[in-house]
Order: C-alpha cells, then structure tokens, then sequence
C-alpha cells in the first residue's frame, strides 16, 4: 500500500519515543546512528562551513538540542581535533536514556552531557556560538517547535549561529530510505529502531514550503541533499 506523503503524519509515534521502549534496542539504534547519520545526515558541510572556521578564531561553545546518543557531538569533536582545534560541546536531551547512553560512550571526548530542556539552559543564563539540532523538528508539536526556536535563540552569544537540521519530507526520501535500508534490515539494522523509525521520521517531517511558512522573522530555510533542511539563525554581533 503507498504511503500517503502529502501531508505530515503527525499521529505516527516513532517506536524510540515510547518510554517503554526495549533499551537494548534502544541501545543498538543509537550506537548505529553515527554510520546512518554520516549518510543521511552529511553533517561535514555544517562542520567545514560554520564549525570549523568559528573555532579557528578561539575556543567556542557547542550545544546540541535533542542530541539522542550523541554520534553527532563525537563526529565534532573529533574532527575538531583531527584539525587542531578545541571546543566545548555539551550533548542536551532530555531523555534520561540517552544521556545515560551517550554519557558511557563518550570514550574519553570530554562531551558535556545533559539531561534537560534547551528552557532550563536558558534560565541558567548559557550562551553558545553555535546551537545546533539534527532529526529533532519533526518530534516536535506546534508549542514545543515555537519554544525551541525561542530558547535556540536566547542561547545564542552575539555573532553566533543556530543551525536545525532536518529531513525533507518527500516520496524520493521515502523511497530511497526504504530501498537501502531493506537489505540492512536483517544484518546491520537488525534489533534497533532505526527502519521503522527512520520511515516514520520522513512522513512526519516538513517539505521546504513548509518549514518556511513556519518559521518566525529572521529566520532562513535552506534546502540540501540528499532530501535535507535547515531551518538557520544568526545573532547580531555585539554592537548592531
């Protein structure tokens, strides 16, 4: 039966977001997110564009809202150090499991992690150079969306960049997804979340238009490949 894809499937739950998820399942998927993630996700350009020349200039600030296992934090600081640089990164979610996860995995990388709402960072008055999420908008409903992009930006130092990353709802997503994962499903897959979930995350997700009729002034939607967006923010320099 097709997949109805036109417009976002809201009710569907994604199978790692029920609190009784099976943690050794849980466990799997997020230790075989970083190998999905380097795929689908392609986080280099973000690192090589808005990372790398930032932390040239000093040490910066790092926060990673909904950071799930933390692949994408340990990807930067490791690139980071691959080039000689050094930043601060702290892994924020508020799952207790997967900082607990991450936490245990963070093989000597020295990631700050957290498990807390991007809210209470705000309240304690933390600012960053670059804010930053992946595969977290399409979680979130109507209040939760408005109250990350509010926090995203009163976390954000003068100068600094708030960068959401996404998927970009569509039928080649889908069907590129469900191809190359089918043949992993029994091997690499096998006993995680990451299939079921990772069809279920593209039917709740926003097309371009989509995302843009959403976001607030000043914000920008850049399309990407393959099937990506970010919804992006810069903060004033000090003195402008």
């Amino acid at each position: 039966m097709s997949v109805d894809l036109r417009v976002r499937a809201t009710h569907v739950r994604e199978l790692m977001d029920d609190p009784q998820a099976d943690e050794e399942m849980l466990g799997r998927t997020y230790q075989r997110f970083g190998a999905v993630n380097a795929v689908v996700s392609r986080p280099g350009r973000l690192y090589r564009q808005d990372i790398r020349p930032r932390a040239a200039a000093r040490r910066i600030r790092i926060l990673d809202i909904g950071a799930g296992g933390g692949d994408l934090c340990r990807l930067l600081v490791r690139r980071l150090r691959r080039d000689g640089l050094e930043a601060d990164v702290t892994a924020l979610d508020a799952d207790e499991r997967a900082i607990r996860w991450a936490s245990a995995h963070d093989v000597g990388l020295g990631i700050r992690y957290r498990c807390a709402l991007s809210s209470q960072l705000v309240e304690e008055g933390d600012r960053y150079d670059v804010v930053l999420s992946n595969h977290v908008l399409h979680h979130l409903d109507a209040g939760e969306f408005d109250a990350v992009l509010r926090d995203s930006q009163a976390l954000t130092a003068p100068g600094g960049l708030v960068s959401h990353h996404d998927i970009a709802r569509g039928r080649l997503a889908y069907t590129a997804f469900a191809g190359a994962t089918w043949p992993l499903s029994r091997t690499l897959l096998a006993g995680s979340f990451i299939r079921v979930d990772g069809l279920r995350s593209i039917r709740r997700s926003y097309t371009a238009r989509e995302l843009a009729a959403l976001a607030p002034s000043g914000w920008s939607v850049r399309s990407r490949l393959p099937a990506r967006l970010e919804l992006r923010w810069e903060a004033p320099r000090a003195g402008t």
